[in-house]
C-alpha cells in the first residue's frame, strides 16, 4: 500500500455564483431600477434591426444614386487622365504641395459621391435606434470599468444563454444570405451568359443590378430576423431586470425611508398633535359626545370666528381622555349622538363647522351659555 499526496488548492465558490443578491428574482422591476438602467445605457434593443435597416438603406441608395455615382466616378478618371501629363512634365518632379492639392481635390470629389450613402446610412441608424429606445443619450457605456476585465465574468459570458442565441442568429443569417444569394444568381443565370455579347458599360450595369436586387432581398430578411431578435431582447431585458424581494425592500428603504422609522415618525407627529389638541380642551365651550365612542370639543369666539370651531376631537380612548379633561376643567359635556357623529366625520380640527350644523350647535351653545350665566348670578 502506498499513500497519494494531493495538492489542495483553495478557491471560493462565490466567484461562480450569479451576480446580485441572494434569492430568486421574481419581482417585476421598479420604475427606479428601469430609470437607473436607462441612465447606464442598458435598454432593450436589437442591433440586428439597426444593421438590417442600414443595409436596406444602403442598397436603396445604391439603386437611386448609382447613375449619379457612376457619372462622378467617370469624371474622376477623366480628371486624373487629364492632369497626368502635367504631372509627368512638371519641372522638378511632383512636389509635396502639388501632391497635397491633388489629394485634397480627389478626397473632395470622393466625398461628393459618398455623401448620399453616408447621410442615408446615418439617418437609418439614428431613426431605428430612436424608435427602439427613444431619445436619451448617455456616455455611461463608454466609461471604462474594471469589471469588464474580469476573466471569470468573461468566461461566463462565453458560455451564457446570450452567446447561444447569438450563435443561432449568426448561423441563421449565414444560411439565409447564402440561400438568397444562390437563388438570386440562379434566377439570373441565363442573363449572365449575355455578358460576353454586350458592352462593358452594359455588363457593369447588369452586374450592379443583380447585386442591388440580391442585397435588398437579404436586407428585408435581415430585418425580419431583427424583429425576432428584438422580441427576444425585450423578454431578456425584462427578465434580467427582475428583482428579488429583498432588493425591492432595500430600494424602498433607500428611496422612501425605513418603514419602521417612518412609522415612529408618524406616531411622534400624532402624539404631538394630540398634545396640542388636548391643550385646547379646557378653553372649549362644550364637548359633544356619542356618548362613549366619540367626543368633539367646540369653541366659539365671536371676535375671531364667524361660526363655532372644532378645537379637539377623538374616538374611543382619545374620546375618553377628552371627556376626562373636560370634567377636570369644568367644561360642559352634552350627549347628542347624531351631531357628534356629523361633527367628527365632516369637520377637521381647527375648522369652523359647516352651515348645515349651525342650528344644532347653536341650540346646545344657547343652553350652555344660559346655565353658565345662571351659575354666575
Amino acid at each position: 500500500m502506498y499513500e497519494k499526496n494531493y495538492l489542495l488548492i483553495p478557491y471560493n465558490l462565490q466567484f461562480f455564483a450569479p451576480d446580485g443578491e441572494g434569492g430568486e428574482k421574481t419581482e417585476d422591476p421598479t420604475s427606479k431600477k428601469l430609470s437607473d438602467a436607462r441612465k447606464e445605457g442598458k435598454v432593450a434593443k436589437s442591433k440586428e434591426i439597426v444593421n438590417g435597416v442600414s443595409l436596406l438603406g444602403f442598397f436603396l441608395a445604391l439603386r437611386i444614386f448609382l447613375g449619379f455615382a457612376g457619372v462622378r466616378i467617370e469624371e474622376i478618371f477623366r480628371w486624373i487622365y487629364t492632369i497626368f501629363p502635367d504631372i509627368v512634365n512638371m519641372k522638378g518632379g511632383l512636389t509635396m504641395q502639388a501632391f497635397m492639392g491633388i489629394f485634397r481635390t480627389l478626397i473632395g470629389k470622393t466625398l461628393i459621391i459618398l455623401m448620399p450613402f453616408l447621410v442615408i446610412g446615418f439617418a437609418a441608424d439614428f431613426v431605428t435606434n430612436l424608435v427602439q429606445v427613444g431619445w436619451k443619450p448617455t456616455l455611461k457605456p463608454l466609461e471604462p470599468k474594471l469589471s469588464k476585465f474580469n476573466p471569470i465574468s468573461g468566461f461566463k459570458r462565453i458560455f451564457s444563454k446570450q452567446s447561444i442565441v447569438n450563435l443561432i442568429f449568426a448561423i441563421a443569417k449565414i444560411t439565409l444570405v447564402f440561400f438568397i444569394a444562390y437563388t438570386s444568381i440562379k434566377d439570373q443565370a441565363k442573363t449572365l451568359f449575355l455578358l460576353y455579347d454586350i458592352s462593358l458599360k452594359a455588363s457593369l450595369s447588369l452586374i450592379f443590378q443583380i447585386i442591388v436586387d440580391t442585397g435588398i432581398k437579404i436586407s428585408v430578411v435581415y430585418i425580419f430576423l431583427g424583429f425576432a431578435d428584438y422580441a427576444y431582447q425585450r423578454w431578456k431585458f425584462k427578465d434580467d431586470m427582475k428583482m428579488t424581494k429583498q432588493e425591492v425592500k432595500d430600494e424602498y428603504k433607500n428611496t422612501e425611508g425605513d418603514p419602521q422609522i417612518k412609522g415612529k415618525q408618524r406616531q411622534r407627529m400624532m402624539e404631538s398633535s394630540q398634545r396640542r389638541m388636548m391643550k385646547n380642551v379646557p378653553q372649549a365651550d362644550v364637548v359633544i359626545t356619542n356618548p362613549t365612542h366619540i367626543a368633539v370639543a367646540i369653541l366659539y369666539d365671536n371676535t375671531k370666528d364667524e361660526a363655532p370651531r372644532v378645537v379637539a376631537k377623538g374616538e374611543d380612548y382619545l374620546a375618553k381622555k377628552i371627556k376626562d379633561l373636560a370634567k377636570d376643567s369644568n367644561v360642559p359635556i352634552v350627549e347628542n349622538k347624531p351631531l357628534a357623529r356629523a361633527l367628527y366625520a365632516t369637520v377637521e380640527i381647527d375648522e369652523v363647522i359647516p352651515p348645515e350644523l349651525y342650528q344644532a350647535v347653536a341650540e346646545i351653545l344657547a343652553v350652555v351659555y344660559t346655565n353658565r350665566n345662571q351659575q354666575v348670578s
